[in-house]
């Protein structure tokens, strides 16, 4: 069983798969699209997605004939396919040292996230570095830099409550000096002061693009699946203040709420670069848009 599926066992067997037993071969009857409304909505999608989807798949029925619930089933799975599109390949190669930025809220799983990047790009040969950034939270710290020790990667970090862009420009300067090919660096993860936090991460970006040119070349924002609909108004309180060039989508393998991915798409038109289905180091894994759509029906 593919780790897709066994992560995304909880959204199929609530949702998803419940579609799927409701389209039995009966024919389709207003019945039909009133219940997949529901358990699309139930699943998270939100409403603009379930509509936009609904839309798409009445027109589909009519241009292709479309009688019975078996091929309604079928080419449920083809519309929601097309809302998904491949994550680009990350823009962390060609220079000499490239750096992410990783924002979201305290509690998304930033700093695990992190750690599971950077574990998966040192295993492939990259020297990586990681930037502790989150100097308002002293459990921030700490943990980046257990999870440093854990994985072989140095963190550079400073005092709980000292300036985020001190630390970035002492962490982008030792990357450089060491040869690291990447630095990945925390942010703090507050959104109740946008003001602040804004600034906060415009100083960060002004500093690293002193050391390195065009930094950061990859901002990404980390969302926890479990919250659904409210970590889409979070993408898109933190879409206004920051330039955000990719989501990592966490916890979904705890949470019935994995419809929202397609929100992400449909709705904030942004790329899903890697999703969590696990605790484990290696579980944070490349978004693909087929394992994901075919992990969530039942008839697989």
């Amino acid at each position: 069983m593919s780790i897709f599926r066994t992560g995304l066992s909880k959204t199929r067997q609530s949702f998803f798969g419940r579609i799927s037993q409701m389209l039995g071969s009966s024919n389709i009857d207003d019945d039909t699209w009133d219940d997949m409304e529901a358990l699309l909505i139930q699943a998270d999608l939100g409403v603009p997605t379930t509509q936009h989807v609904l839309s798409e798949l009445k027109a589909k029925v009519r241009r292709e004939g479309i009688t019975n619930t078996e091929q309604l089933n079928k080419a449920l799975k083809e519309v929601l396919r097309s809302l998904l599109t491949e994550p680009p390949v990350p823009n962390i190669s060609g220079r000499p040292l490239s750096i992410i930025l990783i924002v979201g809220v305290n509690g998304s799983g930033k700093t695990t996230s992190i750690a599971k990047i950077a574990n998966r790009l040192n295993n492939n040969g990259r020297k990586v570095m990681l930037a502790a950034g989150d100097t308002f939270r002293a459990a921030a710290i700490e943990q980046l830099q257990t999870w440093g020790s854990r994985i072989g990667v140095p963190v550079i970090a400073n005092k709980p409550g000292s300036d985020p862009a001190s630390v970035v420009f002492d962490a982008t300067t030792a990357a450089k000096a060491r040869g690291c090919d990447v630095l990945i660096v925390d942010t703090a993860g507050r959104l109740h002061t946008n003001f602040n936090l804004m600034e906060e991460l415009a100083k960060i970006r002004a500093i690293s693009a002193k050391v390195v040119p065009d930094a950061p070349h990859e901002v990404w924002l980390v969302l926890d699946g479990t919250t659904g609909q409210n970590a889409l108004e979070q993408a898109k309180k933190f879409r206004e203040l920051v330039n955000i060039t990719g989501v990592i989508v966490t916890k979904l393998d705890g949470t019935a709420k994995g419809g929202m991915v397609f929100s992400i798409f449909n709705e904030l038109k942004l790329p899903v670069h890697y999703i969590g289905l696990g605790e484990g180091v290696t579980n944070l894994v490349f978004f693909d848009p087929d394992n994901f759509v075919n992990s969530l029906f039942e008839d697989n």
